[in-house]
């Protein structure tokens, strides 16, 4: 392994996200500059080496088998990879989102299903940094730190996914405990992870609004009456664990509540708009790893005596992936800009999220028609391609529920101007 720990830690000294925020703000005069700071590009650099060494070689493998990635998980950790997110005082890199979004990008466009597996543990990780106290910050996020574990983020059930509003699973408070009792389902990494974020309703009436009805909860992994479900057999992205989990009389105490009771809807809702952004990156490296094999496999078939990629129909195809692709990408880009000046990040996030989704899977479909009946095989890279695609529309949000966050946003201003 080249890259080490010690080397991002001396591009992280450089002070990435300041430079980011300069470069951006400092452009009054010149307009806005998109020119990536020698920080942001030598991470990008680093995460761009890690996938081309160890995710590419062994995507194939992992995407038969379905088994988890722990060997690359372990080496993310090495270099800082796996707990990008977490504050500097606790050991992390404390990367911007922007940043982020760089190494995701790099990451899915090795293999989703793998980058999944890695944001999957920022996404459980996310509702403690925003919302832990310093003692839940040190023993779960320093827990991370101090060793290659991953996180998860509980909140959809088999009846509740995107009406979170829905869910079902209870936690009743007794002494200095709560009882959680339900199901949980479609947890990404629910069968690996050493500890999850469990959204759970406190107060029983059904009347009660959601942002006083759910509380957030810690819960280890080895608590009694946890039961992970068996892995889910998914189109695409199989190196990513999936399972159903069911809590049954679970006990937590009270000091693993974050925020406070009647808290949990506001927490997971800020979470999604801090991770909703670098999942628009990955589907943009999706995305961009589809041009590049059909740009790539267009130069070497031929029909009618000339590269394919000669022929006005294929050239298009490709012209459009591209149009689509910087599109999306210029679009996360702004999200995540959003958040690292502190702005509220819903309607752009749900832009980025929904536009580099549907983006990616055009690009999926279009990369398997350059590849023709090669496409539809899986000795070829963009069948996989096009199964891990179809994810970006459906997991943190369909592209549905993006519409209807963007759109009330546009209604909301209307009424307000």
């Amino acid at each position: 392994m080249l890259l080490t720990k010690q080397i991002l830690q001396n591009a992280l000294n450089k002070q990435a996200p300041k430079v980011l925020l300069r470069k951006f703000s400092d452009s009054t005069s010149s307009g806005v500059c998109f020119t990536l700071s020698d920080t942001s590009r030598e991470l990008q650099e680093l995460a761009r080496k890690f996938t081309r060494e160890e995710i590419i070689p062994k995507a194939a493998e992992y995407d038969r088998t379905g088994e988890y990635p722990w060997d690359i998980i372990k080496k993310a950790h090495e270099i800082g990879i796996l707990n990008s997110h977490i504050p500097a005082d606790i050991g992390g890199m404390d990367l911007s989102t922007f940043d982020g979004c760089l190494i995701a990008e790099e990451l899915a466009y090795g293999c989703s299903g793998i980058k999944t597996a890695i944001e999957a543990s920022t996404l459980g990780q996310t509702p403690v940094i925003i919302a832990g106290n310093d003692e839940q910050k040190k023993k779960y996020l320093g827990r991370c730190v101090a060793e290659p574990i991953v996180a998860a983020y509980c909140v959809t059930e088999p009846g509740a996914g995107s009406d979170v509003s829905g869910i079902k699973t209870k936690a009743v408070k007794k002494g200095d405990e709560y009882i959680i009792n339900g199901q949980k389902m479609w947890i990404t990494n629910g069968g690996v992870a050493s500890w999850y974020f469990v959204l759970a309703r406190t107060d029983p009436d059904p009347k009660c609004p959601p942002g006083k009805a759910f509380t957030g909860f810690i819960v280890d992994r080895d608590t009694p009456g946890v039961t992970p479900g068996r892995k889910e057999i998914n189109m695409g992205q199989r190196a990513s664990d999936t399972r159903g989990i069911t809590f049954e009389d679970v006990r937590v105490p009270k000091e693993n509540v974050l925020a406070g009771e009647g808290l949990g809807f506001k927490v997971a809702m800020g979470t999604f708009d801090k991770t909703r952004t670098p999942v628009a990156a990955g589907a943009v490296g999706v995305a961009q790893r589809c041009l590049d094999e059909a740009t790539k496999y267009s130069l070497e078939r031929k029909a009618f005596g000339v590269p394919i990629a000669h022929h006005q129909a294929v050239a298009f195809i490709l012209a459009d992936m591209a149009i689509g692709i910087e599109s999306a990408r210029l679009a996360y880009y702004k999200a995540a800009f959003e958040v690292d000046k502190g702005g509220r990040n819903s309607y752009y996030a749900s832009i980025a999220k929904a536009l580099a989704s549907d983006v990616a899977n055009k690009c999926a479909t279009d990369a398997v028609q350059v590849f023709g009946g090669n496409g539809f095989n899986t000795e070829y890279p963009v069948e996989k391609l096009m199964r891990d695609a179809k994810i970006y529309q459906i997991y943190e949000g369909t592209s549905q529920i993006q519409r209807l966050i963007i759109s009330r946003a546009i209604l909301d201003k209307a009424k307000n101007s």
